[in-house]
């Protein structure tokens, strides 16, 4: 028997929506804030869900993809944030090693803009990505391990200047939540096992979100932050 499945035994958490649940209680001080809850795909998806839910908060996709330097696919450049204001964070010094043109880091750039187009369409049909310049942004994941998608989305967010970021995960290594902390106003983790294994040895269930499961949900988060209404808002048509 391995590490894995010795350490399954005794998770943290039954499933995602579990976790997502554990967390959005952890999350009830922002509810009067009204916050903008990002959900990072796929698997993001079913805990951030249980937390729009429980705080009656608006929910999106926030899609991050990684830019690969010139003739080396795997070695990322930067990475490009999705929103309604799209951000490119360079991881400098490997940008300062390979000097790749302004030309292909903008080609590549627009290559990854047009897969997240296509990648939200599918999720989310022909909806607009929801602002989060002044909001109280929550970005969830269904857990971190070496924190560096997360860690270009927060500085993606960071530059479209939200009121306030809080990145809320079930569970992450203490060693990489400490690298996030200069990147958000604040981290809300259920667990910080050392050692670390995997994200899915804390959930007796972690089988990949589908699609499907991504497009049910958003479809029913859509009834989600809209009530009570603001004085003089108009109505959905």
């Amino acid at each position: 028997m391995g590490m894995t499945a010795m350490f399954r035994e005794r998770p943290d958490f039954h499933d995602r929506r579990e976790a997502g649940r554990h967390l959005a209680a952890r999350l009830a001080h922002v509810a009067p804030a009204r916050p903008l809850v990002l959900a990072l795909p796929r698997g993001g998806v079913p805990v951030a869900f249980e937390v729009a839910q429980a705080l009656d908060a608006e929910l999106d996709l926030l899609f991050v993809r990684k830019l690969g330097a010139p003739g080396y696919e795997e070695l990322g450049i930067g990475a490009v944030v999705d929103g309604a204001d799209p951000q490119l964070v360079l991881n400098e010094d490997v940008v300062r090693q390979l000097a790749p043109s302004p030309h292909y880091i903008r080609t590549e750039m627009q290559r990854q803009l047009r897969e997240i187009e296509r990648r939200r369409k599918t999720y989310l049909g022909n909806a607009l990505p929801i602002e989060a310049a002044g909001r109280t942004v929550i970005v969830v994941d269904d857990g971190i391990a070496t924190g560096g998608t997360v860690k270009a989305a927060l500085k993606g967010l960071r530059k479209v200047h939200p009121a306030r970021l809080i990145l809320a995960v079930p569970v992450a290594p203490a060693d990489s939540l400490a690298e996030l902390m200069g990147d958000c106003d604040e981290i809300v983790c259920l667990s910080r096992p050392s050692p670390f294994y995997a994200v899915g040895a804390h959930y007796a269930e972690f089988d990949q979100t589908s699609d499907e499961e991504v497009i049910r949900l958003l479809c029913e988060a859509c009834r989600f932050g809209h009530a009570p209404k603001p004085l003089g808002a108009s109505l959905p048509s």
